[in-house]
This record gives C-alpha cells, structure tokens and sequence, in this order.
C-alpha cells in the first residue's frame, strides 16, 4: 500500500509542480508525433484519418494525435493509431475522437 501511495504523491506533485524535472527519468524521452502535410494525406486514395486523444502521463490534460492510415478498415486503422501513438511516447491512449475516411 505504500508503493502506491509513494507513486500517487509523486503523481500529485509532478502535476501541480510540472515545470519541475521528475525525480525518476523514462528510459526514452517521448517522441512529438510527426505531423504529415495535409498533401500527403490527400495524395493517399483510400485509408482513413484517425484522431484520438492521448496523454503521456496520467493527470495530464488529453491531446489530440492524428495518424494517417492507408488501411480500408476503421478497426484495423485505429489500432494502427494506437500503436503509432504509443510507439511516439503516449502510453495512455484514451479514446477515439473522430475516424474520417479518405
């Protein structure tokens, strides 16, 4: 119990304080997702244009990521998304905010 209680102070601080460095450093430093041209997305003929909301920590306000994907399927192009978006350094993946087709 006092493992968790060690982390969730932790967690408290870190966000009422984040201008601070965190005590405990990430083995990679998070990656910005790379942003495509809307060129590039429009060049593509099918796929779909998934947008979730996404937070690297967990007290941390939702951010919008946008994952360009040639898949026909929204299940499989979201799931991409996810993947995409943990792999840029967003391990909490909330939900999906809007799926556009090509």
């Amino acid at each position: 119990m006092t493992d968790f209680e060690q982390r969730m102070q932790q967690e408290i601080e870190d966000f009422l304080k984040p201008d601070t460095k965190p005590t405990t450093t990430p083995s990679k430093p998070a990656a910005r997702p790379v942003k495509l041209d809307r060129q590039d997305a429009k060049s593509m003929k099918t796929g779909h244009i998934v947008k979730l909301a996404v937070r690297t920590k967990q007290l941390e306000m939702d951010t919008a990521f946008e994952y360009h994907s040639t898949s026909i399927s929204k299940l499989e192009a979201q799931m991409d998304a996810e993947k995409a978006a943990r792999k840029a350094g967003y391990p909490i993946v909330g939900y999906v905010i809007d799926i556009q087709r090509l």
